[in-house]
This record gives structure tokens, C-alpha cells and sequence, in this order.
């Protein structure tokens, strides 16, 4: 399908009198949303189906993993956490293993056909008699790792087939393809789950998650035309994608450790989740008091997900890029953690559901749209190695350890007594560290690819 609707979109069109006349029609249509070559249409516009199938997959099934993290008790939402966290820490060595015995053209697909085996386990379980509240928890847990390691992988793979320079022009488009699927799926679920069973969809998750297969083949094929640049840079001609990256097992947790500017980013995440976790609970906790019915919590959440995708989309085609070139890297990754910082003061002085729903809309909407693309720029800078063993290490570990720490010390506050508005002014501080240590991050990071443009290494 993709193959199809992507060769006929880079076909030249007819020839008209401007200065782009003989050129594909999509790249004249490009070229008023995003700064792209001629030669990067075709790995554009394939990155963005890859995200979209990626995300439309994962979609479908977030409004039932958000309804069983309440069926399963608010109090307990700490205990699943801690169960994401100690599946990731499991995952780590075996993704290792993975890509230090395979290469890139091998084990990004066998990432997504793992998967695409989870969803049909759990449809399979979900037909079965087997005690429902089992079956809750452990999907709640897995699509909580599902979402990060497949994210985590695109975003490894963004950063190691596209240049610094390129990141900056291109990842807010990519970043919308994402968004899309993230808009398609919630449509496909409401439209869908009228007239099949909720557990038949994941039969469409899973193939969604085929398609992002043959995405990643494309762009393999596409990189390999056209080179490596960093090989092009050093004088090589080996194609890097045909090899495996070696190390060991525990390779991303070792390189973190050696590497002060990837500790950073771990303290970066750290925050970022921590935040993240105190407004989710805090959702939890307003949603469930103001509903009693499960399929009404459901739509909220369903709806929350459209509006919060609808404006990323908007913000990620027509402003991210515009806003990395103008703030620079620094300021633009110091936005949100600044307004998020705002939002929780505003929280704390009214904590109802309409202020929580703004605030988290507009968390998410500027995560995705501005603060996570601009993360992942960070990577553009340090080697093949740590673009995909340190990273996967960061988003997934790091990233669950401080969702399950986080978790931990929300209950610890309410077990103290403290309230939803005091606990949302224990965060305003905590987004002013992590904006701070943002813009010093983003700061480094041009330093870094300066410093590779005139030393490649």
C-alpha cells in the first residue's frame, strides 16, 4: 500500500512554468511545509508512514490500556509501574544482545515482528476464559513498553539514517507522521469497535505494525542508494546497516555511564517523566472521581487523545521546525518544562477536571510536537553505538525507572497527606530544573555537531 502511494507521489508531474516545473508534484507540495532536497523525498515521506503505521498501531489499543490501569485500582497504579520497570530492565540486555549480534537491516525488523507475536497473544488470551483482571494488568504493562520500545527504535533509526543538519529541517514533519497515525487510531477504534469485539483490534494494531516493516526495509534500500553520510565524511565506503555493532549485552547502560553529555539526558528524562507521572496520577484521581462509568472514562480519554493529536499535528507541520532555526535548539527544548511549569501552578490553585484536561492536553500536544522531536536531536550528535544502545537504554529503562520511582514518591506524598493542589506546587520547581538543564543540553548539542562537521569521527 505504502510502495504504491509513495512511488506515485515522486512521480515527476507535468511541466509547468516555474521554477519547479519537471519536478515530483509532492516535492513542489512539500516545499511550502518543509525545508526539504530533492534527494530526501523519498526517505521524508517513507519515515512518515513508518511513524504513522508505528503510532496508529499503538493507538488503537492506548484507551483500553488506560481504562485498565483504573479497572485495576488507582491505588495500584504504582505496583504497575514497578512491573513496567522491571519488564524494561529485562528487555535492555536482550535488545543488546540483539543488536550486537545482528545487523540494522535484521533486528529492526525482528523488534516489530516480537510484537506483532505480543498482539496476537493477547488477542488470543482475550477470547480465553482466563481471569480478566490478570489479563488487565499485564496488558497495561506490556503496552506500556510497547509504546516506549518502538518509539525508541524509530527515533534510533531517524537519528542514524538523517544528518544533524538534516534532523533539524525534517524531524517536525516526521514527527507529524506520528501524529496522524496517533489521530487514526483513536478514529479507527471509535468508528471500528461498534461493530467488532475491542480485542478484534488488535488484529488491525498488528497490522499497522506489518506495514511499519516494509517501512524500515524502504529506507534501508533508500539510505544504501544514497550512502552513508558519515561514511561519505570519513572517506568510506562500507555499508554499516550490513553489520552487526558488536559490544555486549549491557553496551547502552556501559557508554551512559562513560558519556557526561548522555547522563544529562538521563537526568532530562528523569525529570520529564517525574512530571509526567504526578499529572497522570493526577488524571487518574479527577477522571475517576468524576465518573463512575467505565465507557464514559473511556471517551474522555479516546477524545483527550484526538484533540491532543489534532493540535500536535498543526504545531509539528507549520511551527517546530520554524522553531528550532529561530530559539535555537536550547530555548525550544526549555519551552514546555517552562509552560508545564505554569500549568501546575495553575493546578495547584484549582485542581478540577477542566484545568487538569487543559494542562494535560497541552503537556502532551507540546511534548510531542516540540520537546520530543527536539530530544531526539540530542542523538544526532554521538555515534552509531549510542544512537541505539544508549538510547534504548535511556528511553526505556531510565525512562520506566523513573515513571516506577516517580510512582512512589506520588503515593508516598499522598500517604503523608498532601493533597492534589500541594502536590502540584511540589512540581513547579522541579519543571524549572528540568528547563534549565534542557537549554544547557541543547546548548551542548550544537557545540557537539559543530564540532563533528569540522572533526568527523
Amino acid at each position: 500500500m505504502w510502495s504504491v502511494v509513495i512511488r506515485r507521489m515522486t512521480e515527476p508531474g507535468p511541466s509547468k512554468n516555474d521554477s519547479l516545473s519537471g519536478d515530483p508534484m509532492i516535492f513542489v507540495w512539500l516545499r511550502r511545509l518543509v525545508n526539504v532536497e530533492r534527494g530526501e523525498v523519498r526517505a521524508l515521506l517513507w519515515s512518515f508512514a513508518y511513524f504513522f503505521s508505528l503510532l496508529c498501531a499503538y493507538y488503537i489499543v492506548r484507551p483500553m490500556r488506560d481504562e485498565m490501569g483504573i479497572a485495576g485500582g488507582v491505588k495500584n497504579l504504582q505496583w504497575l509501574f514497578t512491573g513496567t520497570f522491571l519488564v524494561m530492565l529485562a528487555a535492555v540486555p536482550f535488545f543488546g544482545w540483539i543488536t550486537s549480534r545482528y545487523p540494522r537491516r535484521r533486528f529492526l525488523p525482528y523488534v516489530y515482528y516480537f510484537f506483532i507475536a505480543n498482539v496476537l497473544i493477547f488477542f488470543l488470551l482475550f477470547k480465553s476464559d482466563i481471569t480478566h483482571a490478570y489479563i488487565a494488568r499485564a496488558f497495561f504493562i506490556w503496552a506500556s513498553v510497547f509504546n516506549l520500545v518502538i518509539v525508541s527504535v524509530f527515533w534510533s533509526f531517524m537519528v542514524d539514517t538523517f544528518t544533524s543538519e538534516q534532523a533539524k529541517r525534517l524531524f517536525g514533519f516526521i514527527a507529524a507522521g506520528g501524529t496522524a497515525g496517533a489521530l487514526t487510531g483513536p478514529a479507527l477504534t471509535a468508528g471500528l469497535a461498534v461493530h467488532l469485539e475491542p480485542s478484534s483490534l488488535l488484529l488491525i494494531s498488528a497490522a499497522f505494525l506489518g506495514l511499519a516493516v516494509v517501512c524500515v526495509k524502504r529506507l534501508i534500500a533508500w539510505q544504501q542508494d544514497v550512502g552513508d553520510p558519515m561514511d561519505a565524511a570519513q572517506g568510506e565506503s562500507s555499508r554499516n546497516d550490513e553489520k552487526a555493532m558488536g559490544g555486549g549485552i549491557l553496551g547502552g547502560f556501559r557508554l551512559v555511564l562513560g558519556s557526561p553529555y548522555l547522563l544529562g539526558i538521563c537526568l532530562l528524562m528523569l525529570l520529564y517523566t517525574t512530571l509526567a507521572t504526578f499529572l497522570y496520577f493526577q488524571q487518574a484521581e479527577i477522571i475517576r472521581d468524576a465518573f463512575d462509568d467505565p465507557g464514559q472514562r473511556t471517551t474522555v480519554f479516546a477524545a483527550m487523545d484526538f484533540v491532543v493529536n489534532a493540535l500536535t499535528i498543526v504545531i509539528q507541520v507549520f511551527l517546530t521546525g520554524r522553531l528550532v532555526r529561530s530559539l535555537g535548539l536550547g530555548l525550544t527544548l526549555a519551552l514546555i518544562p517552562i509552560l508545564l511549569g505554569a500549568g501546575f501552578l495553575v493546578l495547584g490553585f484549582s485542581p478540577v477536571l477542566a484545568v487538569l484536561v487543559v494542562v494535560q492536553v497541552l503537556r502532551r500536544a507540546g511534548n510531542y510536537a516540540i520537546t520530543r522531536p527536539s530530544r531526539e536531536m540530542l542523538y544526532t550528535v554521538v555515534s552509531k553505538e549510542e544512537k541505539y544502545k544508549a538510547k534504548n537504554f535511556i528511553d526505556t529503562a531510565v525512562y520506566r525507572g523513573g515513571d516506577a520511582v516517580s510512582a512512589w514518591a506520588y503515593t508516598a506524598l499522598t500517604g503523608l497527606g498532601l493533597s492534589l493542589s500541594v502536590i502540584a506546587f511540589v512540581a513547579v520547581p522541579l519543571a524549572a530544573i528540568w528547563g534549565g538543564v534542557s537549554y544547557m543540553l541543547g546548548r551542548r548539542r550544537e557545540v557537539l555537531a559543530k564540532g563533528s562537521e569540522s572533526f568527523p569521527t
